[in-house]
């Protein structure tokens, strides 16, 4: 053995020593320091998930409506948004001081939109019954019912005689969950029930023969048989009654009270049949307005 070279080895192994010591203390040092970040991102995350974007904290009532859903929400002829809602929501809007926006949703998504404050409402022949655990609704303030229409030359008279056809309805409408849930021995005698994302398209189906009956809301089925009388008819027999109110983010009390008393007032002042009026070639009829 060549003990003139044990000393270097000895230095070697102490350095080598040293280094991985310094390695596990920078390793330590950078664990601790990603703490405070961590605790710091969750925190932003928490406060995103609380931060109050309804209307009455914010001042801009968001409202998110379906854009082929004629009266309540729909394109004018001069291609701008128009509809019974719309009109209603921007009156409440300047009732309470609050600025008013449009936002043209896709249906199923708004549920995401509304929990992101992208919307902070949903006002649009919005159903409630059967929703209320999922959002917080203003009082109801409209009458509605669900039914089926059919063409005028189809042989199809009753609910019964919708045995063994095609019923198309809108996907995640509230004559979707009636044919789901209450009505679903009725639903299990179609042929199919088929969903789209739109009541305009639906009703093009019908009108083509590629369906044989649309199952809508009441306000639907009247705009469309007075649109086109000779076309369509309604089935005596509703599949249910409802009523529609404004959907708000679950929790969203401050909001939801505000509305529906300045929906009272307008209904006092006359605003609300006015409106009523206005869109009575649609269909739609102040004899179902309920909130006094």
């Amino acid at each position: 053995m060549d003990m003139s070279t044990t000393p270097t080895r000895r230095r070697f192994t102490l350095i080598a020593c040293f280094a991985t010591l310094l390695c596990a203390v920078a390793l330590l040092a950078g664990c601790n320091s990603s703490a405070p970040a961590n605790d710091a991102a969750g925190s932003a995350d928490t406060d995103a998930a609380t931060e109050d974007t309804g209307a009455a904290a914010t001042g801009t009532l968001i409202v998110g409506f379906d854009q082929s859903y004629p009266p309540y929400g729909f394109v004018g002829d001069d291609g701008e948004f128009t509809g019974f809602d719309l009109d209603l929501a921007a009156a409440v809007a300047k009732k309470e001081g609050w600025n008013v926006q449009y936002e043209a949703i896709d249906w199923d998504a708004k549920d995401t939109l509304l929990n992101s404050g992208a919307i902070n409402c949903i006002w649009n022949g919005f159903t409630m019954e059967g929703r209320e655990d999922d959002y917080t609704f203003s009082e109801p303030y409209m009458l509605n019912e669900q039914v089926v229409v059919v063409r005028a030359d189809s042989d199809i008279e009753s609910l019964d005689d919708l045995a063994g056809k095609t019923v198309i309805t809108q996907v995640d409408s509230a004559a979707l969950d009636v044919l789901e849930g209450d009505k679903a021995d009725l639903a299990a005698t179609f042929a199919s029930l088929e969903q789209i994302g739109d009541y305009n398209t639906a009703f093009m189906q019908l009108e083509s023969g590629a369906v044989d009956a649309v199952a809508c809301d009441l306000s639907i089925a009247a705009y469309q048989l007075a649109a086109n009388p000779d076309a369509y008819v309604q089935l005596d027999e509703a599949l249910s009654s409802e009523h529609y109110a404004v959907g708000f983010k679950l929790g969203d009390t401050e909001t939801a009270d505000a509305v529906t008393e300045a929906l009272r007032e307008l209904n006092k002042d006359g605003t609300v049949k006015e409106l009523c009026d206005k869109y009575a070639e649609y269909g739609l009829s102040y004899d179902n307005w309920v909130l006094e």
